[in-house]
């Protein structure tokens, strides 16, 4: 795997965890809304830590596109996972948030299914598009009269 495939899953990594951070701490200031109130959620989204939150999201959501597109998702969401574990230390010393010994224990659990799957290759099946090109040969041109 390439250095900029690292960085496309370590990008919905970072993306994912830290926008959904922002995210909560957002919505944490705003505090409750609901749908059927629609004014809310627009001032809601107004918060600079909730729209920081989004626009992470959608940064997330731009690199885990760019990752499914060369890789399958059985690779790529297991890859990222990691995500669990810089979200609960984001939770725990930034957002001062409470985390179990039982979530640590879960979040180590993923952990350890990503080693047995970051091994595997990123494609189960080469599709007709990931297969290598052959190279054309030039056609053949004769030079009549010359």
């Amino acid at each position: 795997m390439t250095f900029r495939k690292y960085l496309v899953l370590a990008g919905v990594t970072v993306f994912g965890a830290v926008g959904d951070s922002m995210l909560s701490r957002g919505m944490k200031e705003v505090g409750s809304i609901s749908l059927s109130h629609i004014p809310d959620v627009i001032l809601a989204i107004l918060n600079p830590w909730v729209a920081l939150g989004i626009v992470l999201l959608l940064a997330f959501f731009a690199a885990y596109m760019t990752a499914l597109s060369w890789a399958d998702l059985t690779y790529v969401l297991p890859a990222t996972s990691l995500g669990y574990v810089l979200l609960a230390l984001i939770a725990k010393f930034v957002l001062h948030e409470q985390v179990t010994a039982t979530r640590w224990l879960g979040i180590l659990l993923v952990s350890g299914g990503v080693a047995f799957i970051a091994g595997g290759p990123a494609r189960t099946h080469l599709t007709p598009h990931d297969k290598p090109q052959e190279s054309m040969p030039e056609p053949v041109t004769s030079r009549m009269g010359s």
